[in-house]
């Protein structure tokens, strides 16, 4: 009798079931009335906080996205164990490792479950990915995050492969019969990158203020919407329009979330005092740290990298820019703990698990999975302090 009443009861409480848009949204409000925050004020910055990071993000988005979809029109080289050099920068260009170890997959044979790694690795730490979309919450429009996410990407993604390496197991997808050696004209698939390269080391190597046009093409932002604007006219006439669309959907839903948490971290700013909150921290090394366990926390609770990124960042703004962290590394303090871990409630768990891990148990799986995503995040972290100890960043 009291069990059908408990059940009855469960039943009838309403389940709340709110995406992490909402969830932001209905903080940020809760935050500044119960904060003492007059109405208008909670209006006021709520409207402030939320456009203030969104024309950034609009700018990295689309763009990122635009290539993503046109590059999924064309053939990728077939290169067997060499796919794992490739799959950094194809995760980075496409803004999506998912999507990079679905198009790559199929000519990565035994080298599946490494090159799921190394694709993560790009995908968090290479342009235009992690290090661009967390930048631009933060404001900072750097050619260097270039050069600091190369410095970190080798010995973070064998971090990653020694984990592998230490717990081997068995079951691992055979070599593809589609391996050899690359097919010519495939390569065309990341002309776009190409173009993204030099302009940025351009950007990197010149100072052409003079010349206002030229100097915004040769910025992350200008130089990712030149790849795009390549990458569009160099797909098939047919498919043009399809990229498009299909880069404004995956923009629009990320830019709601962008705004509440830019706003929720203006809100925050408003109702607390930032100065006292800090007052326990002393040094660049201990804030650094803070971020990536700020970052690795939200990526724990919600398993999305992307969300993680475009929500974190706006909310640790006001810390970073009262600490005077040094901002490149502040980005990277973000992005290395949003590796923190791939585990059941990330997208890319599954697709790896079912492909590359199919005859694991979910224990082994897990075990491999988020083991050499910690691994990554721990290794890109010492080395982030250690360049941070040398003047590196």
């Amino acid at each position: 009798m009291s069990l059908a009443k408990s059940s009855s009861v469960k039943a009838a409480l309403p389940r709340v079931d709110l995406p992490l848009p909402i969830i932001l949204i209905l903080l940020t409000v809760g935050l500044g009335l119960g904060g003492g925050l007059g109405a208008e004020q909670v209006l006021l910055t709520f409207r402030a906080g939320f456009g203030r990071a969104l024309g950034d993000f609009a700018l990295i988005l689309l763009p990122s996205f635009m290539i993503a979809a046109n590059m999924t029109l064309r053939p990728l080289p077939t290169i067997g164990g060499w796919v794992r050099l490739i799959s950094p920068f194809s995760a980075a260009g496409m803004i999506c490792h998912v999507t990079a170890y679905a198009a790559l997959a199929p000519i990565a044979g035994k080298h599946r479950l490494s090159m799921a790694m190394a694709a993560y690795a790009g995908f968090m730490l290479l342009v235009p990915a992690g290090p661009l979309i967390v930048g631009a919450a933060l404001g900072v429009d750097d050619p260097g995050l270039v050069l600091v996410g190369l410095m970190l990407l080798v010995p973070v993604w064998l971090a990653g492969e020694v984990w592998l390496r230490l717990f081997p197991a068995t079951g691992i997808a055979a070599p593809s019969e589609h391996e050899g050696p690359a097919e010519l004209g495939e390569w065309r698939a990341f002309a776009p990158f190409g173009v993204l390269a030099v302009l940025l080391t351009l950007g990197w190597t010149l100072d052409l203020a003079a010349w206002p046009v030229i100097d915004f093409l040769i910025q992350p932002k200008g130089a990712l919407l030149s790849a795009a604007i390549w990458s569009y006219f160099d797909a098939p006439v047919e498919h043009r329009r399809e990229g498009v669309e299909s880069a404004m959907r995956r923009t629009s839903g990320l830019l709601i979330v962008v705004g509440a948490a830019s706003a929720m971290g203006a809100m925050a700013t408003a109702v607390f005092p930032i100065d006292g909150l800090l007052s326990g921290i002393s040094g660049h090394a201990a804030a650094l740290i803070g971020l990536f366990v700020i970052a690795a926390m939200m990526k724990l609770l919600q398993g999305s990298s992307m969300a993680t990124f475009v929500a974190v960042a706006p909310l640790v703004l006001p810390i970073v820019e009262h600490m005077e962290i040094s901002p490149i590394a502040a980005i990277y303090a973000i992005c290395l703990g949003s590796f923190v871990a791939i585990l059941p409630n990330d997208s890319y768990y599954w697709i790896v698990r079912s492909d590359a891990l199919e005859q694991q148990s979910d224990g082994a799986a897990i075990r491999r999975l988020a083991g050499a995503s910690i691994c990554q995040a721990l290794t890109g972290l010492a080395l982030l302090l250690l360049f941070l100890r040398f003047g590196l960043v």
